[in-house]
């Protein structure tokens, strides 16, 4: 799509800037994935924590205070531009690997959590963000396929690394060099080589358009319980996390327990992950067949790869299942963040995309709360049936409830436009 002759929108357009933010997001999915196999072990054999609920501690930290600031990332996006908040992202990484080699008790691990947070809700934001305002409207899905694939591949390969590492020469601190030098790196690269890309996304609005400065306050109603579709995809975003969470805090220490070393957990996590990169396919996918369809079809498989698990034993049957959750987590991922991308104005884009992106992310708070739970007063594998049995349910409200909103054929029709005086929702022609 072309906007001005100035600000033409297109991947191949843009490839060099579009190419820089692919490598960010890459660092984003390293830094989180450093922690994935190594810090649950960490927290049991180095730092003597015994609850399972303690352990899950650091990703509640981590998943509520992401939550919160990717509402807000969203819109100082819109405010500042996606540059300054981008930089501040990396800022607030900085310190995280110095906290996890010196941490003394596990406190110390969930409060540098809280900076992981707030880190992977701004670099994240801004990253699909900035893909998006570069690709234009035509490669939306494509856009957020390969931001979730690059980023995730990212969490995979930290997850493999650390874990190798780990194995060759202890938990900590060897692992965590490795952090230190992706988040020094992606803030030089931040600062120096990104530039602006607000100013697309400026341009494609219609000035006409009569919900195209929708408050801030009207966005959270629509996005949340305003409009069922929207509705239905933050739900299924805030369950699908527990999935995340499972392979980060109960995996780890399920396979352990079943006599598994680290470093073939770290594979295990790690191929889990690495199946997000099947999201490079599946974001243009659904430019093809519509959101709907990859979304139920990824909630239903993600759902019985963790369920099986637990009824199998054994290296490569449990490396088989993870793939297989993997896969369902890469049809459902990216399809589900474009449903507010297609419905929503570009001017508040980011912002509604801020919303459902506090809901999806509140569910790693949530499910650790959950799984930690199960886990405590429970088993191991309760986390997986629990978990399992959500997603089941969470997939027949996406089905029964969410209307496709794909701009060429889709169904989704957004609520009625507020009238003069009215408290309605402003909403879409």
């Amino acid at each position: 799509m072309t906007t001005t002759p100035e600000l033409k929108q297109g991947i191949r357009e843009h490839l060099g800037q579009f190419s820089l933010h692919v490598l960010l997001v890459f660092a984003t999915g390293l830094t989180i994935g450093s922690e994935r196999a190594v810090v649950p072990v960490l927290g049991e054999d180095v730092l003597g924590v015994e609850s399972f609920l303690v352990i899950g501690s650091f990703v509640v930290s981590f998943g509520f205070v992401k939550a919160l600031l990717n509402l807000y990332a969203g819109k100082w996006g819109e405010a500042y531009g996606r540059k300054p908040v981008l930089i501040l992202g990396w800022v607030t990484a900085l310190p995280l690997p110095v906290i996890l080699i010196f941490a003394p008790n596990w406190g110390w691990i969930t409060a540098g959590n809280i900076l992981l947070g707030i880190n992977q809700a701004l670099t994240w934001s801004m990253a699909i963000n900035a893909k998006i305002d570069l690709a234009g409207p035509d490669q939306r899905g494509l856009a957020v396929g390969i931001d979730e694939a690059f980023g995730y591949t990212g969490v995979a390969a930290g997850a493999w690394i650390t874990g190798v590492t780990a194995a060759q020469t202890g938990l900590r601190p060897e692992p965590f060099y490795f952090l230190a030098v992706v988040v020094v790196l992606a803030f030089l690269i931040s600062i120096f080589l990104i530039k602006e890309t607000v100013q697309y996304a400026q341009a494609e609005g219609d000035d006409d358009h009569h919900d195209a400065n929708l408050p801030f306050n009207e966005v959270l109603k629509r996005a949340t319980y305003g409009d069922r579709t929207l509705f239905a995809a933050a739900q299924a975003g805030h369950i699908e996390n527990f999935v995340d969470t499972l392979f980060w805090i109960a995996v780890p220490l399920y396979l352990t327990s079943r006599g598994l070393p680290i470093d073939a957990v770290g594979l295990v996590v790690g191929i889990h992950s690495a199946m997000y990169f099947a999201q490079i396919a599946t974001g243009g996918l659904a430019d093809r067949i519509g959101r709907r369809p990859p979304v139920v079809w990824g909630m239903f498989l993600a759902g019985a790869g963790v369920l099986g698990m637990v009824l199998v034993e054994g290296y490569l049957a449990w490396t088989a299942l993870a793939a297989v959750s993997g896969l369902g987590m890469a049809l459902l991922y990216p399809n589900l963040m474009t449903v507010p991308g297609d419905a929503a104005h570009p001017t508040w884009r980011s912002a509604g995309m801020g919303v459902y992106r506090m809901w999806r992310d509140a569910g790693y708070g949530v499910g650790a709360i959950v799984i930690g739970l199960s886990m405590e007063f429970l088993n191991a594998e309760a986390a997986f049936y629990v978990t399992a049995g959500l997603m089941f349910v969470s997939a027949a409200v996406v089905y029964l409830w969410m209307e496709e909103t794909h701009p060429e054929f889709g169904t989704h029709e957004p609520p009625a436009p507020a009238t003069p005086g009215s408290k309605a929702v402003a909403t879409e022609d």
